[in-house]
């Protein structure tokens, strides 16, 4: 499989603020240990089912089941880099959209910063790419790149602006969870 990476088949990146200062947040600790349950609460009803494992060469993996739109996603994300401040998921998505399925590669980006007052900003950026087999997909079903963009932008965009602020919430309740135990 082939991921076009000159191509973006969507883009968003959405920010909310955290109470808590940049030096108690670590946002690789919270992905790699968010309970189910919590993961759930964080996009309600699209969010399904998440867990974590590891690839075969010991890469931290989060599986993610989603809807996005009409589509069942399940995410495979690989972590590329997993740090306190930042973390870069990289996925090829398996998609079961009414009509078949396909895959799409998900870029999926977590960011902190520190901001005045003692307080956070989280980005939940996210960036999907065609693979060849999306192409052959949509080549398929008679549909253009283009017409399948515009209603993965409008689903994914939608998904990302309902999920960021529960997701900086989480962050930040396991921060101070974690300040408490200390």
């Amino acid at each position: 499989m082939k991921v076009l990476t000159d191509k973006i088949l969507s883009e968003s990146a959405y920010s909310a603020e955290i109470d808590v200062p940049f030096e108690k947040v670590d946002i690789a600790d919270w992905l790699f240990t968010l309970p189910e349950a919590e993961y759930l609460r964080c996009c309600p009803p699209d969010h399904i089912g998440s867990g974590v494992t590891t690839k075969d060469d010991g890469r931290r993996m989060v599986i993610n089941v989603e809807m996005i739109g009409t589509g069942l996603v399940i995410q495979h994300y690989v972590a590329e880099e997993a740090t306190p401040a930042y973390c870069r998921m990289n996925s090829i998505s398996d998609v079961f959209t009414p009509v078949g399925r396909t895959q799409v590669n998900v870029i999926w980006e977590l960011i902190a910063e520190a901001i005045e007052g003692g307080r956070t900003r989280y980005t939940n950026r996210v960036t999907s790419h065609p693979t060849d087999v999306f192409m052959d997909f949509l080549a398929a079903h008679k549909q253009s790149f283009e017409q399948a963009a515009i209603a993965r932008q409008e689903a994914g965009g939608d998904h990302n602006r309902r999920e960021t602020p529960l997701f900086a919430a989480s962050i930040g309740r396991r921060a101070m969870a974690k300040a408490a135990a200390k």
